[in-house]
């Protein structure tokens, strides 16, 4: 099984980035963690800040990937063109927030990706990212 996890704007700053919302590590310390738990899938990790660069590595795994978790970081709340290429993909998406959107700013409240992907989840910081694998995974 390959799955992609892709991290759009301003999570290469995670453990850095208001660490009350965001927590105190960074995904690259997360990362082996999720490895080792999950050792018979293979995972590449992408983080972009460009709408651009998000969409190419989707189209460029969306067809042949068993998988994708997505935190498109505030994209998600205003990019129809990130919602446009979930609905063209062969794998399912599932979309990914380390907060829970719905207790902060009421701008985060909607999400212009939510209706493309196969699940959300959010609140549950890093381990956000489990849940999704084990969603996709079926365990």
């Amino acid at each position: 099984m390959k799955i992609l996890i892709l991290n759009g704007p301003n999570l290469n700053l995670l453990g850095v980035r208001e660490p009350g919302i965001y927590g105190s590590s960074s995904f690259e310390q997360y990362m082996p963690e999720l490895k080792k738990r999950f050792a018979d899938v293979e995972m590449e990790y992408y983080q972009s800040n460009i709408e651009g660069e998000m969409i190419n590595k989707m189209q460029e795994v969306g067809f042949s990937y068993d998988g994708i978790v997505l935190n498109a970081g505030a994209y998600t709340h205003t990019s129809v063109a990130l919602h446009d290429c979930i609905r063209s993909l062969k794998c399912p998406v599932i979309e990914v927030h380390i907060s829970n959107v719905h207790t902060r700013e009421e701008f985060r409240h909607h999400s212009m990706i939510s209706a493309a992907c196969k699940g959300v989840i959010c609140g549950f910081g890093l381990d956000s990212y489990r849940l999704a694998v084990s969603a996709l995974t079926g365990r």
